[in-house]
């Protein structure tokens, strides 16, 4: 019997792989040592991200290291962990965001990273979660960061703009992704479906690679910018970034308030110009079970300034994680926990004209 939450269709397609958010020799302490572990009980938190090597798992297992605390590590203040008190994060793959809301709603994940469109859908019942209904429980943690759309093509050939894509062999994502999802809506904006198109399912690598032999007209993808995958394929292949602008965009983005106007910069890819497009955000989602101090500790120890060092080093991912945004375009209620230390950071003497913190009055998108 199918748990309510999950989604017809969703298979796990990748096996299950962890990412301890702690360093080593702090997590064998805590293994090895039973004086030290019953006096301070073991919390393990799992953080559903996407695909090895893509960038929801690598900015999982950044957060899994900045919230984890276990048993006899080093204090904060004492330049150790800055995380929540006995508790060890695990980062793990899965499918990606349309897998992390069903596995946050039937209990299988305490957290996953999400699209803002995905986390819309999923908490409203609407698109692909219209059968098996509304995960009504999703709750945020935060906005973490925002991803553009890229609609790529090749530089000399005669797609000029997404009216253009009809009848063109579109790669869209794989089945069941929140990509997929994000391209459709795309699509209807400009009168375009899967059925006036010769659609393509691979996963990116392979798309790609079709792309690249000219087996593919175009590419739908969202993705951080610079997308590492896109940074190579523009270094072998000659590419442009289709506009997703004009009025069919303004009107999409009334109906749709998790979207916001972006800009992907002309150095960001080879020969590439100034493209305008649209933005999701990536939001960090957990169930409105999860105890609310808990709740509250983790958002306070993710947006700790000591833990700051771990984003920035992931590079461009990592640095556009800030706390300025965390309750922008938020689709699902923040979780009340999170709302309480966010209320109370903008409390605190001296920090009101500080533009990375965030607003308590933000209140989320479609409640």
């Amino acid at each position: 019997m199918r748990g309510r939450g999950e989604v017809p269709g969703l298979t796990k397609r990748f096996s299950r792989r962890w990412i301890l958010g702690a360093g080593s020799s702090a997590l064998a302490a805590a293994l090895i040592s039973p004086i030290q572990g019953l006096a301070q009980d073991v919390h393990y938190f799992r953080i559903g991200t996407g695909e090895t090597g893509g960038s929801l798992f690598i900015l999982g297992g950044v957060i899994a290291s900045a919230v984890s605390n276990p048993p006899g590590s080093r204090s904060c203040d004492d330049g150790g962990s800055c995380g929540v008190p006995g508790l060890i994060a695990l980062a793990q793959t899965t499918a990606g965001s349309v897998e992390n809301v069903a596995d946050i709603g039937s209990g299988q994940l305490d957290s996953g990273l999400c699209q803002a469109d995905v986390a819309y859908w999923a908490y409203s019942g609407k698109d692909i979660f219209e059968h098996a209904g509304a995960i009504a429980k999703l709750r945020a943690l935060a906005n973490l960061y925002e991803e553009s759309v890229h609609v790529i093509v090749h530089r000399d050939g005669k797609i000029k703009s997404i009216g253009d894509l009809k009848n063109a062999r579109v790669n869209l994502g794989p089945k069941d992704s929140g990509n997929l999802l994000t391209a459709r809506l795309v699509l209807k904006a400009f009168g375009l479906n899967e059925k006036k198109l010769k659609a393509d399912y691979g996963d990116l690598a392979t798309a790609a690679g079709k792309f690249a032999d000219g087996g593919l007209d175009a590419l739908v993808v969202l993705g951080e910018v610079p997308m590492p995958a896109v940074v190579d394929l523009a270094a072998k292949t000659p590419i442009t970034l289709l506009p997703v602008g004009g009025d069919k965009v303004a009107q999409l983005r009334i109906d749709n308030d998790f979207l916001s106007v972006d800009i992907i910069p002309a150095e960001a890819y080879a020969g590439g110009g100034v493209t305008s497009t649209v933005g999701i955000g990536i939001l960090w989602l957990v169930s409105a079970d999860l105890d609310e101090q808990l709740a509250y500790d983790l958002t306070k120890a993710l947006w700790n300034k000591a833990n700051r060092k771990l984003l920035d080093e992931t590079g461009a991912l990592g640095r556009q994680v800030r706390p300025g945004a965390a309750l922008q375009a938020v689709p699902v209620p923040i979780h009340p926990g999170a709302q309480r230390y966010y209320s109370e950071l903008e409390m605190l003497p001296g920090n009101t004209d500080n533009p990375d913190n965030p607003s308590p009055d933000a209140q989320p998108a479609n409640p």
